[in-house]
């Protein structure tokens, strides 16, 4: 059985680290907080924990679960730790900024992304099962190791994923599209409401907001600093979405300005037909 890391104990490691265990495996968890660590062994999310990275030295298998800027500083800290067959993987929502020079890094990183999450932060956030059901795309370069893919494949399937192979730059656009782009657009959503000239008008939206707001403002008002993270990493592919956005937006606001019912409500039929499509 393999011995694994985890470097980042919030949400999405502690989690990895809760289903693991689960499963057999002897986890390894380092954090940047002492009580941190000592939560996540108190709840068995891992076997053993450190703010020093020497405890990793053993493992087989390493995930990086730290904010995107984090990624890569951690790979630098822990290869000299490791041994050279170690498997060193990540959960980032961005490949691109990642993907290349982590693996200029070290030889053994297979780049990935778990679409999973909730509202919530923190190791007390952690939960099992997480991964039951989503959907995990893997990131290989040309010359990445076939052994240490097919490790990382078999590891997030076995934690209920599905999983997609594809390049970091078609996964960092289409990510954009269904992650990254709604984050941005729910913000705008929230902030313009927010900032409304009419007082009445706000105080009595916030008294009237019910599931249709709830649902199209939900990721706009998550984790600031994974929004932020997400446009300084990503900022080519989320600006391409945008622009393409605000011009399907325009077509919008003309139809309406030019009472074009019939071209708004083929857009609407069509909206209406496709969103099952992107709805796992």
């Amino acid at each position: 059985m393999m011995k694994i890391g985890i470097v980042g104990l919030g949400l999405i490691g502690g989690s990895l680290g809760l289903d693991l265990t689960n499963q057999g495996y002897d986890v390894m968890g380092v954090s940047r907080q002492l009580k941190t660590c000592n939560l996540a062994i108190e709840k068995k999310i891992v076997k053993d924990a450190s703010t020093d990275f020497k405890i990793l030295g053993q493992t087989d298998l390493i995930f990086i679960c730290t904010p995107i800027a984090q990624i890569l500083p951690s790979i630098e800290k822990i290869i000299k730790y490791l041994s050279r067959e170690t498997i060193i993987t990540d959960v980032g929502s961005v490949k691109g900024e990642i993907v290349d020079h982590a693996t200029q890094l070290w030889q053994n990183f297979v780049g990935s992304h778990p679409m999973a999450g909730t509202a919530n932060q923190g190791i007390e956030a952690a939960e099992s099962h997480l991964f039951d059901h989503t959907s995990c795309v893997i990131t290989p370069l040309p010359q990445t190791s076939r052994d240490a893919m097919d490790k990382v494949t078999t590891i997030w399937r076995s934690l209920g994923c599905k999983v997609y192979k594809t390049t970091p730059e078609i996964h960092d656009q289409a990510v954009a599209w269904i992650s990254h782009l709604p984050v941005m657009i729910s913000a705008n959503l929230i902030n313009s409401c927010v900032n409304n000239d009419n007082e009445e008008v706000v105080k009595l939206a916030k008294k009237l907001a019910s599931s249709g707001f709830r649902d199209t403002s939900r990721v706009g008002g998550g984790n600031a600093e994974l929004g932020l993270m997400m446009a300084q990493y990503n900022r080519e592919k989320i600006l391409s979405c945008l622009k393409e956005y605000q011009e399907n937006l325009t077509i919008i606001i003309d139809n309406i300005e030019q009472k074009k019912w019939p071209e708004l409500e083929t857009i609407l039929t069509k909206t209406q037909e496709e969103r099952p499509n992107f709805i796992l």
